[in-house]
C-alpha cells in the first residue's frame, strides 16, 4: 500500500480461491464420488454464471470449469446471482478449457456438449456415469474445438420458435436431467 502516486496499478482480488482440478478429480474419485463437472466455454456475462453455480450448486455439481480467458470473473454480482453457491462450489480456473476436455476424458469422464441440431435428445444420453457437461456462450454456443473434443453431443428439446434456451437455463435443465437420471 502506497499513500499518494499509486502509478496507475490497481490489483483485482477473487473473492474465492481456484481450486485445482488436476488435484480435485482423483479426490473425488478416491471418495466414491460419481463426478459431475460443468464446463463454461464462452460465457462472460456475471448474471448468467451466478445463475449458473447456483442451479450448479444445487444439483450437486462438484465443480464448475472455466477457460482463465473469455469467461466471466467471479464478483460480488455473480456470487449475488448464485445466491451465494459460488462461495460453496468449486470452480476451477483452467489456462486451457481444450486441455481440460482432453485431461477429463483421460480421466475417465465422459465429456458432452449441448449443440444445436444433435442426432440425440438430452434425455436419450446417459448421465449416470462420471460426466462433464459443456455449456457454450449465448449466441455463439460451444466453441468448434470444444465440440470436437467433446465425446458426444446434444440437444435440448424445445418446442417454440426462438433459437435457443438462454444459457443459465439450458444448464438448469441440463443439470435436472443428471438428477433425474441418477435418481
Amino acid at each position: 500500500w502506497t499513500k499518494g502516486n499509486h502509478q496507475g496499478v490497481v490489483a483485482w482480488l477473487s473473492p474465492i480461491e481456484y481450486d485445482s482440478l488436476e488435484a480435485l478429480l482423483p479426490f473425488l474419485f478416491d471418495s466414491g464420488a460419481t463426478p459431475l463437472l460443468m464446463l463454461l466455454d464462452g460465457v462472460t456475462d456475471v448474471r448468467n454464471f451466478g445463475a449458473i453455480a447456483r442451479s450448479a450448486e444445487l444439483a450437486g455439481v462438484d465443480a464448475l470449469v472455466i477457460p482463465a480467458k473469455n469467461s466471466a470473473q467471479i464478483t460480488a454480482e455473480a456470487i449475488k446471482t448464485s445466491a451465494g453457491a459460488l462461495t460453496k462450489l468449486s470452480v476451477c480456473r483452467e489456462k486451457s478449457l481444450l486441455g481440460a476436455v482432453e485431461f477429463l476424458k483421460a480421466s475417465g469422464l465422459r465429456v458432452l456438449a449441448s449443440k444445436i441440431p444433435s442426432e440425440k435428445a438430452l434425455y436419450e444420453v446417459d448421465l449416470t456415469g462420471p460426466v462433464a457437461l459443456i455449456v457454450g456462450a449465448e449466441g455463439e454456443g460451444v466453441s468448434e474445438p470444444i465440440l470436437r473434443a467433446a465425446d458426444e453431443h446434444f440437444w435440448i428439446p424445445q418446442r417454440g420458435t426462438t433459437d435457443s434456451f438462454n444459457v443459465s437455463v439450458a444448464a438448469g435443465i441440463m443439470l435436472y436431467e443428471v438428477m433425474r437420471q441418477r435418481g
